[in-house]
């Protein structure tokens, strides 16, 4: 099957100087400063690369790169800092307004906090990748991988101090690699982890978050804001660059490692992590059942999915891409009860009192409506991405 190249200016440019920076310990590849390895060299120290990092970045970067927790052979590097540039003073709309430049269908994050619901478009971070923003008071940053599908927002403050982050212009594993501006380390925006620089080591908090439609956002909070296309730059919002990446099959592009047969490399999983247990829903199989109950690292959760939402990853249009639905994630607990849940048409209705419920984990109807199930930290990653980082993940099969 023939595809297309995605026209986004990180992939064009990575796809030009893959191998610049891609240097594999023990593998053949164009070397950090352009010269060519030969195959029969010996492996590559990571002392060495840590100075050719400091050479190479040393004029741009203020990270401290002999200090990390991964191999460093395994950044690619596509842009420069801040070549694809965050939204650090979002402004917001109304839903009316939100309505002119948003179809229903289209996908959102969908993000509330202390009472403050805010929706935003992935027409817009497709292109920002990172939004930082104080939602409820509290500072955080809202984050999109387009190559992964990872929509994460994380708790943006350390130790009293609130940090800024941006995008570095590198991958690994086909995963954004953020910075903060404070003291420039590395985050890698799949598991909220410092991987490089002062902050080694530090793990950002994941705050609970889903991709899901306009129209199901403004069914759950009628009062929430959406994040404004004002966003200080010139990008064509609404369209989507990365044209027919859902269907890359097997070959996700700028991945190096080995995709986890078990499942298609771009089938979208619901990744959850309990107690040291990780399990993946894959969608093929939530889309015929609408509701599971399962028990992740000895606690009990229930996973819902919806249909409605559409790809941000398919069409050249993100309204008119296919409908892939949207999942979340709870504690099956409401109004001081446990809930068991069924599926009923399209509807999902908990057994206990008849009251219908949407993705967002909201009685919308019935003796609990306005009730809310409390979230449980998730993500639709593309498998492929979820596999390379938590390669022991149990699949769930139905």
């Amino acid at each position: 099957m023939l595809r297309r190249l995605p026209s986004h200016p990180i992939l064009l440019a990575a796809i030009a100087a893959l191998a610049v920076i891609a240097v594999a310990c023990g593998s053949a590849a164009q070397s950090i400063d352009g010269e060519s390895d030969d195959p029969a060299d010996e492996e590559t120290s990571q002392e060495d690369l840590e100075t050719l990092f400091a050479q190479r970045f040393g004029s741009t970067w203020r990270t401290d790169f002999s200090k990390h927790s991964v191999d460093l052979g395994e950044f690619i590097s596509g842009q420069s800092k801040d070549g694809i540039p965050a939204i650090d003073d979002p402004n917001f709309v109304s839903r009316a307004e939100g309505d002119t430049f948003l179809a229903d269908r289209e996908p959102v994050i969908a993000f509330e906090l202390n009472g403050d619901a805010r929706a935003y478009p992935i027409q817009i971070l497709i292109w920002h990748e990172i939004a930082n923003d104080t939602v409820g008071g509290v500072p955080v940053t809202v984050t999109f991988c387009p190559l992964c599908n990872s929509a994460l927002v994380f708790e943006r403050e350390l130790n009293g101090v609130v940090h800024d982050f941006g995008v570095s212009g590198f991958l690994r594993n086909s995963d954004l690699v953020m910075f903060d501006r404070q003291t420039e380390t590395w985050w890698q925006q799949f598991t909220g982890e410092g991987i490089v620089g002062e902050l080694t080591g530090t793990v950002l908090e994941v705050l609970p978050s889903s991709i899901v439609s306009w129209a199901d956002f403004k069914t759950t909070y009628p009062d929430g804001q959406v994040l404004s296309r004002d966003t200080g730059f010139s990008r064509n919002y609404g369209r989507n660059p990365y044209t027919g990446y859902d269907s890359v099959d097997d070959n996700p592009f700028l991945f190096r490692g080995d995709v986890d047969g078990r499942l298609s490399a771009t089938e979208r999983v619901v990744a959850v992590e309990l107690n040291g247990e990780t399990v993946a829903y894959p969608f093929s199989v939530l889309e015929g059942l609408l509701v599971v109950h399962d028990s992740v690292g000895g606690e009990p959760i229930v996973v819902f999915f919806q249909p409605g939402t559409a790809s941000a990853l398919d069409a050249s249009t993100i309204a008119d891409s296919r409908d892939v639905g949207a999942a979340g994630v709870f504690r099956p607990k409401a109004a001081g009860q446990t809930l068991t849940f069924r599926a009923e048409g399209d509807d999902i209705v908990d057994n206990e009192t008849g009251s219908r419920w949407n993705v967002l984990g909201k009685a919308v109807d019935g003796p609990l409506a306005g009730e809310e199930l409390t979230p449980v930290v998730n993500g639709a990653h593309f498998w492929f991405a979820w596999a390379a980082f938590q390669p022991d993940t149990r699949i769930y099969q139905g």
